[in-house]
């Protein structure tokens, strides 16, 4: 049979660089063919050989509802028949903003955009605004959209000059930024001795989802919000990933630690492009029109977008929804951990709410250098071994996973049971 995949990559990387849109999907970390699909269901997906696979990428979280929800794709078809897009105010943008300052604990008020990045961007650029400084403070690890004062690595100690992790970034704006390793708090605390009064604000994944699913220490939260407080500078916790996944309320009401501002976006588009950054009101109240710090976009709070979002939000807020999603992610984290005990492989698993991490190593891993040191090559053969089969893992290690409310305990019992084979090919 003509493997489709295999065309469409080909053809692909005649027209499209790498072959795809976003660089995670050309299955460099894995090898391989990525995988081109044309249908989703549930927690299904169909590829263009019409081969069945069980999903845990969920579009990187946003399907936290699974595949094509009925209620969903009604509400998009409604909203569609009015127009696609206005560029002027609608109804649907104050519901969304409403109902996400009321679930949100650290947000007064709340603009919406059309992508995570540009959430992050903007939620930078009007904490600078707000404290008249350059300096910003990020983690290892963790990352928080392709804007160039992001792709900035550490350089050789904690505090020295950031320098720039991607081609095309000027030193001179990678020098304002500053990376730390996560979970340090004593670097953190060095940070700040050293520079605290320049730094206007940290950002931080609460829960990292971009080095595999890694989790706080929660007494390393605490301080930083306290060093925050204490040197007046903006606390942003980027929730693109863990808003509304972990939690109803995000990671911030998981661990009690309420920073000044929050970038949301994935599950508010309900699977369309919408992002969101909001706060105190008196640090929002630096945008423009109201004040000194611009912000724009065509296309922000797209209606189309805005209501599939709105219709998301509103159905997992069913009671019971987060208690079943996260029984549903712990038994599959549980069920393949015993499954590579049996193989006698070393492997570890965790989960939070609907994320979760699989590690090729002892324990999971609890900073950046602890999830370097898995077993990269074991993962590489154990996702093909699971594609194989059906089952869609990230194609990446260093990638967390996630699971929808339409996964069923057939579906878990059926990846269960194909990682007592994926591990059983370990050891061949």
């Amino acid at each position: 049979m003509t493997d489709k995949n295999k065309n469409l990559f080909e053809l692909s990387q005649k027209f499209i660089p790498g072959g795809v849109n976003s660089p995670v999907r050309a299955f460099s970390s894995v090898g391989g063919t990525p995988i081109f699909f044309k249908k989703g269901l549930g927690s299904r997906l169909w590829d263009e050989n019409n081969k069945e696979y069980i999903d845990y990428i969920n579009s990187w979280g946003p399907m936290i509802l699974g595949h094509a929800h009925p209620e969903v794709i009604e509400v998009v078809k409604e909203i569609a028949k009015n127009s696609l897009s206005f560029g002027a105010p609608t109804s649907k943008e104050l519901d969304m903003a409403e109902m996400l300052v009321r679930l949100v604990p650290s947000m007064e008020q709340v603009r919406l955009v059309s992508s995570g990045t540009e959430a992050t961007m903007s939620a930078i650029r009007v904490a600078r605004g707000f404290t008249s400084r350059d300096r910003i403070v990020k983690f290892e690890g963790c990352y928080h959209g392709h804007a160039d004062a992001l792709l900035v690595k550490a350089g050789s100690g904690a505090l020295t000059f950031g320098q720039p992790s991607s081609a095309g970034v000027p030193a001179d704006v990678a020098k304002h930024t500053h990376t730390l390793p996560f979970n340090d708090t004593e670097a953190l605390e060095k940070c700040f001795t050293e520079m605290g009064n320049e730094i206007a604000c940290v950002i931080i994944e609460p829960i990292v989802g971009n080095m595999n699913l890694i989790l706080p220490d929660i007494k390393f939260l605490k301080k930083l919000r306290q060093l925050c407080t204490q040197h007046s500078t903006i606390l942003i916790f980027d929730e693109v990933m863990t808003g509304f996944r972990v939690a109803l309320g995000g990671a911030q009401e998981l661990y009690g630690v309420t920073p000044d501002m929050t970038t949301l976006g994935k599950v508010i588009g309900g699977g369309l492009p919408v992002g969101a950054f909001g706060g105190k009101k008196e640090i929002m109240q630096k945008l423009a029109p109201l004040g000194p710090v611009y912000q724009a976009g065509t296309l922000s709070g797209n209606p189309v977008a805005v209501a599939a979002g709105l219709k998301t939000l509103e159905l997992i807020q069913k009671p019971n929804f987060y208690q079943q999603l996260s029984l549903t992610t712990k038994n599959l984290v549980d069920g393949m951990t015993e499954a590579a005990s049996k193989n006698g492989i070393k492997f570890s698993a965790r989960s939070v709410g609907g994320m979760f991490g699989l590690y090729f190593r002892e324990s999971p891993p609890n900073s950046f250098d602890e999830i370097m040191e898995s077993d990269r090559a074991k993962f590489n053969k154990f996702f093909h071994s699971m594609l194989k089969q059906g089952i869609y893992f990230g194609p990446s290690a260093f990638e967390a996973g996630f699971v929808s409310a339409a996964h069923t305990e057939k579906d878990i019992n059926e990846t269960i049971k194909a990682s007592h084979k994926a591990f059983e090919s370990l050891n061949d």
